[in-house]
Formats: C-alpha cells, structure tokens, sequence
C-alpha cells in the first residue's frame, strides 16, 4: 500500500487517439514527442481540464530510444524528446499537473522497444529520478506467468522502494485470464489499479464488449475494487499485441453522443480510472462538457469507493447501480438497442440498495443526458425511464 489512488486516477493518454507515431518530419502535430505531451498540459491547465480532476499526463509505448544507455539506464528518444523525460516532467509539474509513464515487465514493450526485464530496481530508481508520478507496466514479452508475476511484484516492490509517490498501474489479471482465475487479493496487494479485458478501440462494439464483460464477471472483480486498487474494464488482445489503459473515447470518431453518454457513465458506475485518449487541443464544446461534467466526475470519484454493478436485465435494457457515500446511489439505465427510437423502461426503486435506497423515501436527480431534478419518491414507487438507443440515463438517488 503506497497510500495513493485513494479514488480512481484520472488524466489524458495518448495511446488510442494517437498510437504508436514516431515520423515527426512528417506529422509533427501527432508523433509520439515531448511537444505532443507539453501542449496537452498547456491545454489541460488553461482549459479547465486540471481543474476538473484530470492531473495525469502519460506516456504510453513508444517513447524509448531502440537501446538503454551505456549505464544501462532506459533513454527517451533523442530526436522526438531531446530534452529528455525529466526536463518533461519538470515542466508538466509546473502546470499543476503530474507525469505518468509506460515500461513492460518484460525484455520487450509491445512496441518492441526495451523491457523492464532483469531492470527493475533499475527502471524505479530512474523513473523516481526523473520525477515521474505514475507506471503504466505492460505485460508483453514476459515468457513465463511464473516470471509475470514475479516481475509485477517486484516492479512494486521497486517502486516503494525508491520512496517517490509513483502510481502502479498493472495489465497483470489480463495475461493471467487466458490460463488461470486471477487472484486479485494478491494484484490489488502490489498494484493501485489493474487492467482486465480487451484494448478499448474508438467504436460502439467495443464499448458493448467491456460492459458486457464486466458484467459477466462482476461477482469476482466488485467486490476486491476500492481506495487504493481499481479494476480497469479495459479490453486487451492476445500476449504479444498491444494493450493499455482503459480509455475515454469521447471526443474521437467513432461514438454517437448517446454512446459517449454511455461510456461516461457507465465508467463513473464502474468506478474506472479516467483516462482520456483524444486531442483536447481540438475537441468539441459537447464532448468537453461531458468529459468535465461535475456531476459524473463526483460519482466516479466517491470516497466510498464501492464498484458499481449490473442488477438485473430485461431483454436491451440493463439496470446499474453503485452505492455511493451519505446513503446515496448512482443508478444507470442503458438501453443496448441499436434500432428504433428511444424505449422505456419502468422498475420498482424497491430494486435498489437491497431495497434500502429509498426507505422511506428518496429524491432522484437526473444527472445525464442532461440534469434535472425528478423531485421526491417513496419506497414503493416506480420510475419509468426513457432511453435512446444505445444510450443510457443517469441518475442520482
């Protein structure tokens, strides 16, 4: 326990949006560069990002130069970071912000640049030296799930030990899954937060697939998930191909508005760490005030720290809640349709809280598509809920 992660962390990554470019003659805008990550803290100071709880910027694949230094020391690439990573995070620092960076557990990341393998002692100190915040630690290249596992403890352990506040973010349940059920006392023992499925890509599809998913799985990852070790209900391919942080697609491409709706609460829901993968340098005022909106960030926040969970489901509709401190619960409603119009959806509030939430009587605040307060219920009551297609409604009770 390194006392960190109290509430799931959030920032901006650049991996989805912007992938693994290294060719900054020719796209010096969105190659993988110091440039890229000083203007994003620049935006996300200014622009109210900050301010709205996002305070880490990361690093994801790519940054290495193709060998360590004759110390044996990693090295950023001298071309696109010249003036190297602690300079980076010097500056990231200045705006308020902190500096999240990306190592594997083993001899190679999924990029193929150089590994932690055999390194780990060394790899902490250098990070710690370098004023880095938070580890992203991959899981390709490790060879066995004996040494998997030895190096994400050890990686922690590393950590610590260099007595710098470093937030552990760790893809060990996912390699694990394919062979063995994971034994998250143990991963939440050694990392503050952990991935579990498939890389997320900017589409619907996937974002069905992490719910999905989740929910299938939630009587084994709910109840280990609080302050200090999170589940990311991230997705992540076969060992070999890249995986990373669960991330915020709003902003993006590929999803509907009913659809960032829908990933916006249901990771509040979720409790799931925030991290965003889009170019906030250019983002829409719609996906802006979804991604700052008060309201969700509080609930995904909640110092009670409780995951929230899927309570019954009725054809396309999944009903949702999450106990949240002060005898409050967020309760999401989604609607999995993708035809038609918007449906309806009624339910006895005597579903929620084990039939506790609203004994006597509740209030219930309608948090998204947009707020607006639904006035005071009693514990026998019904809400009928209407939803569009694969959106969801959020409300507070």
């Amino acid at each position: 326990d390194n006392g960190l992660a109290r509430t799931p962390p959030m920032g901006w990554l650049h991996w989805e949006r912007f992938l693994c470019r290294t060719d900054c003659a020719t796209d010096p805008h969105r190659c993988v560069s110091e440039r890229l990550f000083m203007e994003m803290a620049d935006v996300m100071a200014a622009k109210g990002w900050r301010d709205a709880g996002y305070e880490y910027v990361c690093i994801d694949d790519c940054w290495m130069a193709p060998r360590r230094d004759e110390d044996g020391r990693l090295q950023a690439d001298p071309k696109r970071f010249p003036s190297g990573i602690r300079k980076l995070a010097d500056y990231v620092h200045s705006k308020g912000l902190k500096l999240g960076i990306y190592s594997d557990v083993g001899n190679k990341t999924c990029a193929g640049f150089p590994g932690s393998y055999n390194y780990y002692d060394l790899d902490a100190q250098t990070f710690a030296s370098w004023g880095v915040d938070l580890l992203k630690f991959d899981g390709c290249n490790s060879g066995t799930l004996e040494l998997l596992a030895e190096g994400y403890r050890r990686m922690s352990l590393a950590l610590n030990k260099t007595g710098r506040s470093i937030v552990y973010s760790c893809e060990w349940p996912f390699y694990l899954r394919p062979v063995q059920q994971p034994n998250y006392t143990e991963i939440k023992q050694y990392c503050n937060h952990w991935r579990n499925f498939f890389d997320v890509y900017d589409s619907w599809r996937s974002i069905k697939s992490i719910l999905d998913w989740t929910a299938l799985h939630q009587d084994s990852i709910v109840k280990i998930a609080g302050p200090g070790g999170w589940n990311d209900p991230d997705m992540a391919t076969l060992p070999g191909i890249f995986v990373f942080l669960s991330q915020l697609v709003i902003g993006n491409f590929g999803l509907s508005w009913d659809q960032s709706v829908t990933q916006m609460a249901m990771w509040a829901i979720m409790a799931a760490p925030l991290f965003m993968s889009n170019d906030l340098r250019h983002i829409s005022p719609e996906a802006k005030w979804l991604l700052q909106n008060k309201e969700v960030i509080a609930i995904n926040q909640d110092p009670l720290g409780k995951q929230g969970y899927q309570i019954t489901k009725d054809k396309n509709f999944q009903l949702w809640e999450r106990p949240l401190s002060g005898r409050a619960h967020a309760v999401a409603v989604l609607n999995q349709q993708e035809i038609g119009g918007p449906q309806n959806f009624t339910f006895s509030l005597t579903f929620l809280g084990n039939g506790l939430a609203c004994n006597p009587a509740c209030s219930v605040r309608q948090v998204l598509p947009a707020s607006r307060d639904w006035g005071v219920y009693t514990w026998v009551s019904s809400l009928s809920v209407e939803v569009n297609p694969t959106g969801t409604v959020l409300l507070k009770v």
